[in-house]
């Protein structure tokens, strides 16, 4: 039979560094009056976006403006902003969130949301991933918190994670390759179309499709083909 557990002496234990911890973050300094601002400041929020900001500092921004001829940002703006594009006066803006008064906020929007049965068709199907797959895989926040989220340094984290994953697809079927596209479908057939073309040296400028593609990659090729004048023709391989 296993003893009882003390729980008042293991909550008191627990406890003790905690109390002691805040107990000493709120005493004043011997010698030194009591500070308002001092006491208060420990129960500012800790989860702002701005200290987490990777920015140039004040030194950079001199020193840049120093190399355009500039003395301070409201310059630059001027003359490179157009002033018919801009606006006369402030901004009407809500009061600032931090992170987790974001979060609550994006929340109640995202439940205000209806999720439908989907009879759309197309290749777009409902599809089952393993919650293994998508805790380590999908949901790991290793792959995207060690990147700038603003910078494309993400589909370093991306690429590593698709790199797991065809490794382990390669242990399961124990072949020797597995391969797994960082790109959408119309995106990959897009990127081949214009390294096809890069291969041609811009001796050719036409390019076939099969008719049996998704809709949206044909979409999407003849967007793409438009911007770099290729020409694009719809049909099908096996006709005339």
């Amino acid at each position: 039979m296993l003893p009882p557990i003390p729980w008042p002496s293991l909550f008191t234990n627990c406890l003790a560094p905690l109390t002691s911890f805040f107990q000493a973050l709120l005493r004043k300094p011997s010698g030194a009056a009591p500070s308002a601002a001092r006491t208060l400041s420990a129960l500012a929020p800790t989860d702002v976006f701005a200290h987490r900001h990777i920015g140039p500092s004040d030194a950079d921004i001199d020193a840049m403006l120093k190399v355009c001829g500039l003395t301070n940002l409201s310059e630059l703006t001027d003359v490179t902003v157009p002033a018919h594009i801009r606006l006369g006066g402030a901004m009407t803006l809500e009061d600032p969130m931090s992170e987790t008064e974001a979060l609550a906020h994006l929340e109640g929007m995202i439940s205000k949301n209806v999720v439908n049965k989907s009879f759309i068709g197309m290749g777009y199907y409902e599809t089952i991933t393993p919650g293994v797959i998508l805790r380590n895989i999908l949901e790991n926040p290793g792959w995207y918190t060690s990147y700038t989220p603003y910078q494309a340094e993400i589909a370093q984290g991306r690429l590593e994670m698709l790199l797991n994953y065809q490794t382990m697809v390669s242990d399961m079927t124990g072949m020797p390759m597995a391969n797994a596209s960082l790109l959408d479908e119309a995106t990959a057939a897009a990127e081949a179309m214009t390294m096809s073309f890069a291969l041609t040296k811009g001796k050719r400028n036409k390019f076939f499709i099969s008719s049996n593609c998704h809709p949206q990659t044909i979409a999407l090729l003849q967007t793409r083909a438009k911007a770099v004048d290729i020409e694009i023709t719809v049909g099908d391989p096996l006709g005339e």
